[in-house]
Order: C-alpha cells, then structure tokens, then sequence
C-alpha cells in the first residue's frame, strides 16, 4: 500500500486555469472579503497535510478493525478518535457553514476539493463530516431561529455530529410509506416512534452529541410522500443554558455488517418516544431533505472521485515497481531481470483510463460545485436561474455516473496489480469494496438515471438540456486552436445526436411506459460522456499553448479520452434506440 498524495497540482489547474475560479471569488460579494488565490492555496495546502499525515494512516487500520457495537453503544476504530479531534481543531468541519452561526462561509468550488482529499484519505472517516455538513444545510435552510442558534454553532465546530435518518426497514426509495409517527406535545415538541435503518455514523463515540434529522409522519399527514415532516432528534437533550442534559429516547439497535466502508458505523437506530422538533413546515419534510441533496449527491461523486484517484496512485506505483515480462518494441529496463508492467499496452490502456476518467471528473465536479455557488449567492437573477438549471440537470450525472465509473476505475487498479490486488495488505481490494457503495446510498444510481431522464428532460420537454447544450455550443466558438479542433468537432457532432435521441425519448414516453426505465441508465452515462467531453475540450484549450510536462501531459491524457473513451457513447446511443421491447418481452415467470 503506498501513501496518499492529495494532487495538488491537479486541483489548482481545474480552479486557476480552467474555471479562473478566484475571479469568480472575487465578484461574489459573500465571497470576496473572505478568499482569494493565495487564502485559498494556503487553505489547500493545511488541508493536505492532514489528509495525507492524519486521516490517510487509519484507513487500512480502520477497514480491518471496524466499529463496534456493544449494548446500544458504538465505538469506532483505534485512531479515529484522535483524527477527529485534529480535524475539528483545525476549524475543518465548519468550513463551509454559514459565518452567522460559527461557520467560515467558504465556496463549494474550495471546499469541494477539500472533501475531495478528505475522501481519499478515508471515505469511511470521511462520511462523518458529509453527514454533519448535509445536516447543517438543512436545519440552516429551514429550521427555526432558535433551533438555528442552539444546534449550527456546536455542528459547525465539530463537537456535535449530524446524521440523517431517512430509511426503514420496509421503505427506501419509496419513503411515501414510512411508518415512523411523530406525536405532539404541549410544549411544542414532538415524541418519536419508529425504526430507522442504514443510519451512517447514526451512533459514535467521536462526539458529545448526535443531532438526526428524523423523517416521521404527523397523526394528521395525509398520505405518501405528501405527509412526511422532518424532526431534529438530539441524541443528549440539550438544556437552556446549551448545556448537555438527560440522553434523549433513541438508541442504536445494531450496526450493520458490510461489504466495505467498515470503519464506519451503519446503524439501526429506534426511537422509543424520543422527544424531536419540527424544521420547517408541517408534512414538507421531503421537501426539506431534499435540500441538502444536492449537496450530498454532489459529496457522493467527489467520494467516488477521491477513491479513485487513490487507486490510481496505488496502482501507477505498483505498475512502476513490478518486473514483469519485456516490452515487445525493445528492452526497456536491460540491467534487470524484466521490465516493468508500464512496458506492456494493456497496463498502460488500464492506468490511462482510470486517469483520463478521474481528471474529467474533477473538473466536471467543480463545475457542478461553481454553479451551486451562483445559485445561491450570484446576486444576478437570470445567473442564478441558469445556475439553478444547471445544478438540476446535471446532479443526477455528478453522483451516477462519476460513482459508476470511479468503481469501474477501481477494479482497473486492482486488475493492474493482478493476484496482489486480490490481497488485503495491498489495500486495493478495500478500494473496490468502498467505491462499491456510492453508487448505491443517497439514491442508487437506477434512480439518479430516471430523475434525469424522466423529471429533469422529458418532463421539462428537454428545456435543461437544451440551455447546457447552448452554453457547449457557444463555448466551441470561441476556441479555434488546432489541437483543440478534434475536441470541438466531436462535441458538435455529439450534441445534435443526443438531442435528436431525447427528442425520440420524448415520444416513446408518450406511447410506452417502459421507455424511460429502459433507456435512463445509458442516457446518464452518454449525458456523462458529454459532460466529459465538455470538461476535457477546456482543459485542452488551457493547456495547449503552455509550457511544460505536465501541461503537456494534459493534452495527451485528453486525446486518450477523445479517441479511445468517447466511442462509447455511439454505442449507448444505439443500445437506448432499442427501446424497451427486448427486456420486457419476458414474463415474469421467465425470472
């Protein structure tokens, strides 16, 4: 196992050369006092520092020891513990939390690439202050002044954490039927009953408390989705005074045992009239989680991402150390007894696939994270609108697709090293495990695909499409390097082609109900194609008449996507025009 180098160089190149992101900054009024280029380099910096000294050290240990559960308390791995107290002594927790409540009020287009490093030190560690992050948005969002005042601060310095509890045993996707019940009591707070399962770090000894957001139903809420209300359940009630006091009616019935992810802790937690407050309004609880997912959609892609870049390091290391056989074309190492796994074309097609993937996807993710920031914070109407627009279409991609092919990208890693990569004490084999799930948690990657194609294009007659497809096209005319033509061309040849398809897409819908379920999977893949090939054709014209290897090596990592990656997308094309008939043509009892 090697040690994780946070790519620095990498991330500087997507905010400085690509996006000119500290310019943004600084016509951003909420972001303009607060950080420019050197605040954020040096910020960049501290981060990878703790990443690659603190966090990335427990993370083998971590997978081997797992959580613990022992009558209703969880403890986690050796070293967590500590790793935490560095991480919330450095203010990291609260980084991008609102300055009113004790946050430090940083853009996503930083901190993005701070959870990036995080989650490629450990994911399993690094889920606990996702989870806390995605809390804070929505008690921020929603939740009364007092509740805002008496839970932000403790959240955002790190000594309180948040989970989010959501599903149960019976219901996930569909949480319309949900069987947890809220009560009301005379002093305006609620009891809770219920069962809530797959509750990430639901239960910790990290901190002092655990603030859940509870997805319940009110004895009046009306059926399905339409009736769910979100409560604040403190796992310590917390006094007048902000003082800890009695623990509150919710514990943890169990931790799950998993495929990967071991270090951290999934819980089964119960709710045995735990007292709760309501955030927000009456029977808009979905609305309200829904708020934050974004966010966290967006958080599950950086995970895939830093994962897999990760892999990448490991395996480029180990491809560079292996004697194995001889290049074809000639000796290359002729003082040894073999050359190295880089002298034969299939190691390298692997290593360069998990390369151009993951360097697309870092900039296809902050993008994502630069629009979420003119959404919220542009203080022009029709750029935020367009942000808005932009964060809807493209969110379901940003979590499916960079997840799907971050896993992908790390079972490469582990083919490059062969039977070592079947081996725990190599540590790719608990790449492959982690990666595994983010494509499953915060909606499975089936649902990501159908909200893309059915709610986000097909019920917007394709309006989202067709205002991101502008914006490609307009950007194409105002590139006219010769290195960049074949990018250019590419994408110009593309989009007429997805377009004609979403418009066959929309009148399928209309005649067969199975045409969105059939064709939504490899619609967000070839969207996800676009969406790279978009990423790549910037970074090639950044990079091409700049000095230097690895401006250089930009370029040729490019050309790997654009002529041995980007046919895929053909084939997804033809594969969709096959509509639903070949699978559903079987019975059930064919299954």
């Amino acid at each position: 196992m090697t040690d994780y180098t946070p790519p620095l160089d990498d991330i500087r190149f997507v905010l400085n050369d690509v996006f000119e992101i500290p310019a943004l900054w600084q016509r951003i009024p909420a972001f303009a006092d607060i950080i420019e280029s050197d605040t954020a380099d040096a910020i960049l910096e501290e981060a990878a520092k703790l990443m690659s000294a603190v966090i990335h050290p427990i993370n083998q240990a971590g997978d081997e020891e797992g959580c613990a559960w022992n009558n209703g308390e969880v403890t986690a791995p050796s070293g967590f513990k500590a790793a935490y107290q560095a991480f919330i002594e450095g203010g990291w927790n609260g980084l991008v939390g609102d300055s009113e409540y004790g946050g430090m009020g940083m853009p996503k287009t930083l901190v993005c690439h701070v959870e990036e490093m995080l989650q490629g030190a450990s994911v399993s560690f690094g889920l606990a202050p996702m989870l806390t992050a995605g809390a804070c948005l929505a008690i921020k969002s929603h939740a009364s002044e007092a509740l805002k005042n008496r839970y932000l601060p403790k959240l955002y310095e790190g000594s309180w954490s948040g989970a989010m509890d959501l599903t149960e045993p019976h219901a996930g996707t569909d949480l319309g039927i949900i069987r947890t019940k809220a009560t009301p009591n005379d002093d305006g707070s609620y009891n809770i009953n219920g069962t809530k399962i797959f509750i990430t770090w639901g239960e910790h000894d990290l901190t002092e408390n655990i603030i859940h957001l509870v997805l319940a139903k009110l004895p009046s809420a009306p059926e399905g989705s339409r009736g769910i209300s979100m409560f604040l359940v403190p796992k310590f009630l917390v006094n007048d005074d902000e003082s800890l006091g009695e623990r509150n009616e919710v514990s943890c019935g169990s931790i799950e045992h998993k495929m990967g992810i071991h270090g951290s802790a999934t819980c089964v937690m119960n709710y045995d009239g735990a007292k709760g407050w309501l955030v927000g309004e009456p029977h808009k609880g979905l609305a309200a989680m829904f708020t934050m997912m974004n966010d966290e959609r967006l958080a599950v892609g950086i995970q895939g991402l830093g994962v897999s870049d990760l892999a990448y390091q490991q395996a480029a290391a180990y491809a560079k150390d292996r004697l194995q056989g001889r290049n074809p074309s000639g000796v290359m190492q002729p003082d040894k007894v073999a050359d190295n796994l880089l002298a034969h074309a299939d190691v390298r097609r692997m290593l360069l696939t998990i390369r151009a993937r993951n360097e697309a996807a870092r900039a296809f993710l902050t993008y994502v994270a630069q629009c979420l920031d003119l959404e919220r914070f542009s203080e022009n109407d029709e750029e935020r609108k367009q942000a808005a627009d932009r964060v809807a279409l493209l969110t379901p991609i940003a979590k499916a697709f960079v997840s799907d092919t971050s896993f992908e990208n790390t079972v490469l890693a582990q083919q490059v090293l062969g039977g070592h990569g079947y081996i725990r004490e190599w540590g790719v084999e608990q790449l492959v495990r982690d990666a595994r799930i983010t494509q499953i948690y915060e909606g499975t990657n089936g649902v990501q695909a159908m909200d893309l194609l059915g709610r986000k294009t097909i019920a917007t007659e394709g309006k989202l499409l067709a205002g991101f497809f502008q914006e490609i096209d307009l950007y194409c005319q105002t590139v006219t390097h010769e290195t960049v033509e074949p990018y250019k061309k590419a994408l110009l040849e593309l989009l007429p082609k997805v377009t004609e398809l979403t418009d066959h897409l929309l009148a399928q819908s209309l005649q067969d109900p199975h045409a969105i379920g059939a064709a939504a999977n490899n619609y967000l893949h070839l969207l996800g194609y676009v969406a790279y090939l978009y990423m790549w054709t910037k970074m090639v014209a950044v990079s091409v008449d700049k000095d230097g290897d690895f401006y250089s090596r930009k370029c040729a990592t490019g050309r790997v996507f654009l002529e041995c990656l980007l046919p895929q997308a053909d084939s997804l094309i033809k594969t969709i025009h096959a509509g639903s008939d070949p699978i559903m043509a079987f019975s059930e009892s064919d299954f």
